[in-house]
């Protein structure tokens, strides 16, 4: 059975984005940090967005120009299969794209039971904050960026009960980032 992993930029008090969706508290990346960010997604065989995401990610990514430093990065977003999650979208757009509109529960188990390598969730706050809910996430890196904003975008509030977490570990990098992986722990 295939996992479902999390990649989420996080203040330390507990926001994915200001309250306008604003980034600007996120600190650059350290080359380490960069390495393991870098790496994550070569562990996965497929990448889930959320329409809002998707729509932002996929042309950032495919307009990337060659002598970008992160071009090598960018080619493996574009190129890794992507599922963008929609209720309003009747095709997908972008390269390397597919469309799911059914219901999430059953969208999850037929992924995470197909063959494979792992699957890869970046966001959006929306659909990430519903897969959290329906503890369909399996593993969890939270990139903790060392900044508290005060009020924004949060994952969490559609939790209707409590989820337990296994630390998995937590690695602090120069940049100040610290990266808590943990497991969900299904006792």
């Amino acid at each position: 059975m295939r996992k479902l992993k999390l990649q989420v930029r996080i203040s330390v008090d507990g926001f994915v984005g200001g309250p306008n969706g604003e980034e600007d508290w996120d600190v650059k990346a350290d080359e380490k940090l960069w390495q393991l960010i870098n790496d994550l997604p070569d562990s996965s065989g497929t990448l889930l967005l959320g329409r809002k995401m998707a729509e932002a990610f996929i042309p950032h990514f495919e307009g990337f120009e060659p002598d970008n430093p992160r071009s090598s990065f960018a080619r493996k977003m574009v190129n890794i299969p992507k599922i963008i999650f929609s209720r309003t979208l009747d095709k997908p757009f972008g390269k390397n794209t597919s469309l799911a509109k059914g219901n999430l529960a059953d969208e999850m188990a037929k992924l995470k039971n197909q063959e494979g390598k792992d699957i890869l969730v970046y966001g959006g706050a929306g659909f990430v904050a519903e897969l959290i809910a329906g503890g369909h996430i399996d593993e969890f890196y939270f990139l903790v960026i060392p900044v508290m904003i005060g009020k924004g975008i949060r994952i969490f509030d559609l939790l209707g009960k409590r989820q337990k977490l296994a630390l998995v570990s937590a690695t602090p990098y120069e940049c100040g980032v610290t990266v808590l992986r943990y497991n969900l722990n299904n006792e």
